[in-house]
């Protein structure tokens, strides 16, 4: 009988390895962020909170928050993993002084934030000019999709709340420019609500949009090249004719709300008005057709809206609601898209799921829980996970191609930022020596060395 030795190796530990470096492959987050100028810009934007003979930079523990919430931490002690690095991610502040500032963030309120989401602007324009074909206004419109997203709370933090489905928490407003099929999407708001804020809130729909649009380029900050994604919560008069007010003029395609007189329409489109919907590669969705509605449905909404309705058979599991009928699944949207047809607007509105992508890709990253009791401490960590989110983002649109482009942060993180490394000094120069052994070495080192290509910013 042979002995059992187990199924994986058996080695030995020991703690005195000297020159290796874990989360080596941060750097690429690092680079990211120097080319883009994120550095200095959080730094001169922190600059009134600095006091005279402060050791730390503001903005570079800002940073180092957000760099340490995109690795995977999840509450201010994390930022810990980062200063246990120093040859890779420079001094890092104590635990104290870290919650120091958040507290001194805080407190001056509106203040901090405006600047901190100024040089989020400033960079986030830089960075879009840098990504050249792959920027997400390369085709000339920008996608903004608002969603909300519940966070639970497992203590009585401020404003935390029963929510909608009956657990407790808040329900903040996020909303995200989508990149597209070929990439992921990076944050531009995020409104902090208690939990019981309201799904269909006209006024918070405007003020999260209004924070979007600061977030873009001068030129997309009004006008139709700007489209404004949302599910039925965003259905409501108030918020429509804020989109469309003169000199405002944004596009829209607003998920709406199955009304008896939307119903009673729909029963009486007859079969030959049905077109079928159709998949991105051009070919016919299976089971689903749309049509678009007319008349009275319009009254009182703003000029030039057009009223798209979708029919399809039901999914395996699923239950026939009141608003459904002849056994198939009713859905309505808005837009004031002209000359397109409806096929193709229904696509384009059908693709607003892509928000629940980065609503699950913002979980992962610092948002499942808000680590800390006051509202307004909170507000300053839903900014910087949004810091995060911007750099997991711009990183792959600058330097990732093909499938890579589209890794969630968590397959980042297991691939990519976890790789170990060995530090070696020569001369002058440090050089990380990452494992020949380890499977996207090389896609680490190809994607440093585009960084390192692009220009350094003024």
């Amino acid at each position: 009988m042979n002995k059992r030795i187990g199924w994986y190796p058996r080695v030995r530990v020991q703690g005195d390895g000297g020159g290796v470096v874990s989360q080596a492959g941060g750097v690429l987050l690092v680079e990211a962020a120097r080319k883009a100028g994120l550095d200095t810009a959080i730094s001169a934007a922190l600059t009134p909170w600095r006091k005279p003979r402060a050791v730390h930079d503001p903005g570079k523990v800002l940073l180092d928050l957000a760099l340490a919430v995109a690795l995977g931490g999840d509450c201010l002690s994390d930022v810990a993993m980062l200063r246990a690095e120093p040859q890779v991610f420079g001094p890092v502040a104590s635990g104290p002084t870290v919650s120091r500032l958040v507290d001194t963030l805080a407190a001056a309120g509106p203040r901090a934030l405006t600047a901190i989401r100024r040089a989020r602007a400033e960079v986030r324009e830089r960075v879009w000019k840098l990504a050249g074909a792959d920027a997400p206004d390369a085709g000339g419109q920008v996608v903004v999709d608002i969603d909300g997203v519940l966070v639970l709370a497992h203590s009585d933090k401020q404003d935390a709340a029963a929510t909608w489905k009956r657990t407790f928490g808040h329900h903040p407003l996020v909303a995200f420019v989508d990149h597209g099929a070929a990439g992921s999407g990076e944050p531009v708001a995020g409104l902090l609500r208690p939990g019981n804020a309201g799904s269909n809130t006209a006024a918070d729909h405007i003020t999260t949009t209004r924070m979007a649009l600061a977030q873009l380029p001068k030129k997309y900050r009004r006008g139709r090249r700007t489209l404004i994604r949302t599910d039925s919560a965003g259905g409501t008069h108030d918020f429509l004719n804020w989109l469309t007010a003169r000199g405002r003029w944004l596009s829209y395609s607003v998920g709406m709300t199955i009304t008896e007189v939307v119903h009673h329409a729909v029963l009486r489109i007859p079969a030959s008005a049905w077109t079928p919907a159709v998949e991105p590669d051009g070919q016919v969705r299976d089971g689903a057709w749309v049509a678009e509605l007319a008349g009275d449905v319009l009254k009182g909404w703003p000029a030039g809206m057009r009223l798209i309705v979708r029919k399809e058979r039901l999914h395996p599991g699923a239950q026939l609601r009141f608003t459904d009928a002849d056994g198939m699944r009713l859905t309505c949207f808005a837009t004031n898209t002209a000359d397109t047809a409806v096929a193709r607007l229904e696509l384009r509105h059908r693709q607003r799921a892509r928000a629940e992508d980065r609503i699950r890709a913002a979980r992962d990253t610092g948002l499942r829980n808000l680590p800390l009791h006051d509202a307004a401490q909170n507000q300053i960590w839903l900014e910087i996970v949004q810091i995060a989110l911007d750099l997991l983002a711009w990183m792959p649109m600058l330097a990732l191609t093909g499938t890579a482009r589209r890794w969630e942060p968590k397959r980042l993180r297991l691939r990519l930022f976890s790789a170990a490394a060995r530090l070696v000094t020569t001369g002058r120069r440090r050089i990380l020596r990452l494992a020949r052994h380890w499977p996207w070495t090389e896609l680490i080192t190809t994607a440093l060395t585009r960084l390192q290509a692009l220009p350094n910013p003024d």
